[in-house]
């Protein structure tokens, strides 16, 4: 198979293509290594990538209308997985333009692009964070998601609108993954875990947020790697039992599928902050704050439409997965 990963450089676009290029396949990524954290980090993700000999790399922007076509009139990709975007929360309050372009302007070039060239399978990131104001746990991809509490969730939730537009009209499969907060070695500078690492370390304090009260469904990377790809690989088809009476919001008549990608094991953010301390060898100081514009207190997946299409479910326990990101991060930072 030939792939298209969008965000190769990214964390998670990283570890799919190693693991895309380790079975066999071809993969060209394609990233704009923006600064929105440290290029020299993507930099360093790309180099394990460059090494391979089925890679190939594409600096480019998903935004740049005539560059995808391109790209794909030449590489004639069987499967495109799009992992890039704009991605946090908080940065979408005071950046917003930045998301239009990434996840709006992006996405619908990709869109237009593999319904031009013969994709035969659009898979792309969506977030746990499209469920919003949601209270009812867990998380379903039945549940309605109508009211995102922040730019980014907003765009997410347009992908998934957008991929089932397309899908109606012209048949291209798509399948969205609601991601429930990622972490492992290689991760993101601006993600929790790495901000708690670096200020412990350094004996500098952490902001807690809702003065503790948080509890999320911390998910490692290779959980999330093996859904990723055991998903690209099943390719979506109508759902002959969808009525519009009563409209499933994880499928369609057109082929067209979400869903969640979560470890189904919430962690009290304290129990991560222990855990973290064990692993350092370091007490934390600790500054409590309120909870922040556009964050949830509690996010938790159901995963049982994954477990039955694809015969998988996340399952890495928080202490295995802090052990090995611990261990990875002063081997990169040689701490």
């Amino acid at each position: 198979m030939n792939y298209l990963v969008t965000g190769a450089a990214g964390f998670i676009g990283m570890h799919v293509s190693l693991s895309l290029l380790e079975r066999g396949d071809s993969v060209v990524g394609f990233d704009n290594l923006n600064p929105y954290y440290s290029v020299a980090l993507k930099q360093s993700r790309l180099n394990r990538l460059v090494a391979k000999s089925n890679f190939h790399f594409e600096e480019g922007d998903l935004a740049d209308r005539e560059r995808l076509p391109k790209l794909f009139a030449k590489e004639k990709f069987d499967a495109v997985i799009n992992l890039a975007a704009q991605a946090g929360v908080r940065y979408s309050l005071t950046n917003p333009h930045a998301y239009v372009d990434s996840n709006l302007v992006g996405f619908v070039n990709i869109l237009e692009a593999c319904r031009h060239h013969g994709v035969k399978h659009l898979t792309y990131a969506s977030s746990s964070s499209v469920y919003g104001a949601n209270t009812e746990m867990p998380f379903s991809v039945h549940h309605n998601v109508d009211h995102p509490l922040s730019l980014y969730a907003a765009t997410k939730k347009a992908n998934e609108l957008m991929a089932h537009t397309y899908s109606h009209l012209y048949q291209l499969p798509t399948t969205g993954l609601r991601f429930f907060t990622v972490y492992g070695p290689w991760g993101r500078p601006d993600m929790a875990l790495w901000l708690f690492t670096k200020a412990i370390l350094a004996g500098d304090s952490i902001d807690i947020f809702n003065n503790g009260q948080m509890r999320r469904d911390f998910t490692y990377i290779d959980d999330i790697v093996q859904g990723i790809i055991r998903v690209s690989d099943r390719i979506p088809s109508a759902n002959p039992d969808w009525s519009g009476k009563q409209p499933d919001p994880a499928s369609s008549r057109a082929p067209y599928r979400i869903y969640n990608i979560g470890n189904n094991q919430p962690v009290e953010l304290m129990h991560l902050i222990e855990t973290l301390e064990r692993n350092l060898g370091k007490t934390a100081v600790k500054n409590f704050l309120p909870m922040q514009p556009g964050d949830v207190p509690a996010t938790f997946a159901d995963v049982d439409d994954l477990t039955r299409d694809v015969g998988f479910k996340p399952s890495t326990p928080i202490e295995l997965g802090i052990e090995r990101f611990v261990r990875w991060y002063r081997e990169y930072h040689h701490c």
